[in-house]
């Protein structure tokens, strides 16, 4: 592959990089290698030194982490090599976690100017990225896009004296300030040092990068991690998808706590900043149910502030927040970068907010610099855990009175027509000017994306959400009802509705029915 006539624009998503990096997948082209990596590296380096975050006589100091895919050892080497030919000093971290390579440059006697995580998430084995963090957060949308146009343009010179590579173990420096958070915040009485004895705790990594939550965080804190799986990093994930959305990855955690009797369990993303949870009784704690959770825990620690939540969380969860806990729930946009960018918007206000979290499992709370941080988050579910069992109770005690639906889905649309953003916006204003036609819809007020209507008669008793995709050429529509058989009643009316639009495949409400 030449990088003469290179599309780098491709390679951004958001405020992330990401490309095939493996060959052999069908249609799936490599974009993302070791030459465009060192350029990667290159830009960042020279990005940094442009934004004057230190003198210019000084030396960079930037920590680069990966997660387990079989792509990540040969490009990490050669974005450190990018990054060392501009002069800069780099830290090798080798497999690591996002949120604690964010945490290289905020933690005393590593300061680190910059780091990079190369990892795709839950993306598939052949697909590979990069994130990019100062001590001010990760980059955003137009940072990524000026790195790309300096690796396009390929101008750079490199520093009479290369800068160093060192190995340097931060993982473990990480995860022993999420140690000293769980013991501080549990304050045991007898067993300060290990609060979580006599609990069993299992943790499922997928084969990413959070198998050391189990040894570097759980075993110090007394905790017996027998029957913890899929802990050793395989970058192609031979067990199940790391992905704490992922159904089979859900029940295979869940099976996993039943069967040895645990207490508690854990699944983390490939890269860690996505976590979810199981109780004692093998039950989920994902999605609304991790959101009322963590939302309970914060509104107790700050009493009537607000949580930010994405488009596609539930009634019945906007109910328990500020009808049980007496907060107040602002429901927001898809995508993390936006809550996060909101709920810091809206301390900037005036208005307290503590937690924004998306129901992909994306949680971020102010005490820990609005990082979207999955082991973070675990970690304050453990405190509670501990302290209920001293007290008696359980975890879940806090979200009794949580509200569930009987029935959820989502559905997706695929547009057929080039311009599909424009297409889909349309496609949401007929929905609209339908909805206003109906006399048991509503359209629901202060909604930030795509049109949400209240479904009142009582064979739906629920709502929907339709809304264009961040990325992709797709009309996402979730459906949720109380009663049995609501989802269905809700698709088929709007089935009808959609099917006197050109432009749209419908396969998606075929698929329902079958089901």
């Amino acid at each position: 592959m030449t990088l003469q006539d290179f599309n780098w624009k491709k390679l951004q998503n958001g405020s992330d990089i990401r490309g095939v990096a493996i060959a052999g997948v069908p249609d799936e082209a490599v974009n993302l290698t070791p030459e465009v990596c060192q350029r990667l590296g290159q830009a960042f380096g020279v990005w940094l030194a442009n934004k004057q975050v230190k003198a210019p006589d000084k030396q960079l100091c930037l920590a680069v982490g990966r997660d387990s895919r079989i792509s990540g050892p040969e490009l990490m080497q050669a974005t450190m090599a990018g990054l060392a030919s501009q002069g800069s000093q780099v830290l090798d971290c080798g497999i690591a976690s996002t949120p604690a390579m964010f945490m290289s440059t905020v933690t005393p006697d590593f300061d680190c100017d910059g780091a990079i995580m190369m990892t795709a998430s839950h993306l598939p084995f052949n697909r590979n990225g990069l994130k990019f963090f100062t001590a001010q957060g990760g980059l955003g949308k137009p940072d990524i896009s000026e790195i790309l146009a300096l690796a396009e343009q390929n101008d750079f010179a490199d520093a009479e004296m290369a800068g160093s590579i060192e190995a340097r173990d931060f993982i473990s420096v990480y995860a022993q300030q999420l140690v000293e958070k769980i013991r501080t915040g549990v304050n045991h009485p007898e067993e300060f040092d290990q609060p979580l004895k006599g609990l069993k705790i299992l943790v499922d990594a997928g084969n990413g990068a959070g198998g050391f939550f189990a040894s570097k965080v759980l075993e110090p804190l007394g905790a017996d991690t027998t029957g913890s799986q899929f802990l050793e990093p395989d970058g192609m994930f031979p067990n199940h998808v790391p992905n704490p959305e992922d159904s089979d990855a859900m029940a295979s955690i869940c099976q996993a706590v039943i069967a040895n009797q645990a207490d508690f369990g854990i699944i983390f993303d490939t890269d860690v900043d996505r976590s979810a949870a199981v109780d004692g009784e093998g039950q989920e704690l994902n999605r609304n149910r991790l959101i009322a959770l963590i939302g309970a825990i914060v509104l107790q620690e700050h009493p009537g502030s607000t949580i930010v939540t994405d488009s596609i969380t539930s009634d019945g969860l906007q109910q328990f927040i500020e009808g049980e806990l007496n907060g107040r729930h602002h429901r927001f946009k898809r995508g993390y970068k936006n809550v996060i960018n909101e709920a810091v918007k809206l301390n900037r206000a005036g208005e307290e907010s503590w937690l924004a979290i998306e129901t992909s499992g994306h949680g971020a709370m102010k005490e820990n610099y609005f990082l979207d941080d999955g082991a973070y988050l675990v970690s304050k579910l453990l405190v509670e855990l501990a302290k209920a069992k001293q007290a008696g109770r359980v975890l879940t005690d806090l979200i009794a009175n949580l509200k569930e639906p009987q029935e959820s889905q989502e559905l997706r649309l695929k547009i057929e027509v080039e311009d599909f953003k424009s297409h889909g916006e349309g496609v949401i204003a007929q929905l609209e000017a339908s909805v206003a036609e109906q006399d048991d819809w509503a359209i629901v007020p202060n909604n930030y994306e795509g049109i949400r209507v209240t479904c009142s008669a009582p064979q739906e008793e629920g709502w929907f959400l339709l809304r264009l995709s961040l990325h992709d050429p797709v009309l996402p529509l979730n459906i949720e009802s109380n009663v049995t058989g609501g989802v269905e009643q809700i698709a088929q009316r709007l089935q009808g509705f959609f099917g006197g639009i050109d432009g749209l495949g419908l396969n998606a409400f075929r698929d329902l029915q079958e089901t």
